[in-house]
């Protein structure tokens, strides 16, 4: 009895001593850096509508169920190809996108380089060398090669979308980070100076160099570790150049935030809109492929690449399922969707736009 309290003694105090000194789980922001905000109650940060997720024995059980499913096709058979990106330290004067797979994107606008959510790490995971891997096994670019990065722009805190190790290869290359409420301890933590840090709440904007960030609403969630739910904020970001006007969704399950965004800041040259890891029993904090492109209506967008698929598994729907979706989805209601390769630049006002399916062309595992 003694060895076994012994044991459970010594794994509690390793849990704690983690849980506390492991930089990638970040840190908690101070109350009062963000108790004033409107969307922080009782606590800690909420949705605009409810937004429950699964938790009962009962969904637990399908879910577990699923995972135990054999050929399900939820990994592609072989790596993703992927266009090598040319890194240039001269950005394009024309606006421009490049999609890198999942939420990762650059921006190039009025001049400056911008990347949303830019995940360059191998696997979403405080412990990567357990986590799935990158579908395409490689960047099309080295990180070493980029460019001054002007803005990085952060949706929120989830290992998908803000990785330790990227932040720290990345910092000295950027100009300032924008993200929303409490996110920027994260980045204090990991060696970033608090005055390139602005964080903003839903509805609040900030101008760089020309360029207008707005931070409005997404409906989702918050976490890194097991004490730290929805201690910061998420959201969707608009930004708007002299020529062109962008909304990304970051991560969101639909709701009528959509539509507000659209009357308030749309139309939108171009949405880079989530449209993968979905699951009918979380379907309040990710949209369905169908959804995703209501809610590119709702913001009254005209162009839209899908985003938040093609470069890891983290639901159970097959690999390829959001992309094929949402394109027969936007071609029934007359949208055009974009579909560019990992790497593969897309020019917002020169066409023509990539729509090829080149997706299809991956072996289907057996």
């Amino acid at each position: 009895m003694m060895s076994v309290l012994f044991i459970i003694s010594a794994l509690i105090l390793v849990a704690f001593l983690v849980l506390r000194f492991y930089p990638v789980f970040g840190q908690k922001p101070s109350r009062d850096r963000v108790s004033r905000s409107p969307q922080h109650v009782d606590g800690s940060f909420r949705n605009q509508i409810p937004s429950p997720m699964g938790t009962d024995l009962k969904t637990a059980g399908t879910m577990f169920r699923d995972m135990l499913k054999k050929d399900a096709n939820r990994k592609p058979e072989s790596a993703l190809p992927i266009n090598e990106f040319p890194v240039s330290h001269q950005p394009q004067q024309k606006t421009n996108i490049t999609w890198f797979g999942h939420s990762a994107s650059m921006i190039e606008i009025d001049g400056k380089h911008l990347l949303l959510d830019p995940m360059f790490g191998d696997a979403p995971s405080p412990f990567p060398w357990f986590g799935n891997r990158r579908y395409s096994k490689k960047l099309p670019f080295r990180l070493e090669e980029l460019p001054v990065i002007d803005a990085v722009l952060f949706s929120h805190d989830h290992y998908d979308h803000l990785d330790y190790g990227t932040i720290k290869r990345l910092k000295g290359k950027v100009e300032r980070f924008f993200v929303p409420l409490g996110v920027g301890g994260h980045l204090e933590r990991w060696g970033i100076e608090p005055d390139v840090i602005t964080e903003l709440d839903w509805w609040e904007d900030a101008d760089f160099q020309g360029i207008t960030f707005a931070c409005t609403p997404a409906r989702h969630f918050s976490g890194r570790s097991l004490n730290d739910r929805n201690s910061t904020l998420w959201c969707s970001w608009v930004i708007k150049g002299t020529d062109a006007t962008i909304f990304f969704s970051g991560d969101s399950g639909y709701g009528p935030h959509f539509k507000e965004i659209g009357e308030r800041f749309g139309p939108f040259h171009l949405t880079l809109m989530e449209c993968g890891q979905y699951d009918p029993r979380w379907a309040s904090i990710h949209m369905l492929p169908e959804e995703t492109v209501q809610a590119h209506q709702d913001v009254r967008g005209n162009l839209l690449i899908p985003i938040h698929w093609g470069a890891f598994t983290l639901s159970f729907h097959e690999w390829n399922d959001p992309i094929a979706r949402v394109t027969k989805a936007g071609k029934g209601e007359g949208i055009k969707v974009i579909t560019p390769m990992i790497g593969e630049t897309v020019f917002l006002h020169e066409g023509p736009h990539p729509q090829q399916k080149w997706w299809e062309s991956i072996p289907k595992v057996d």
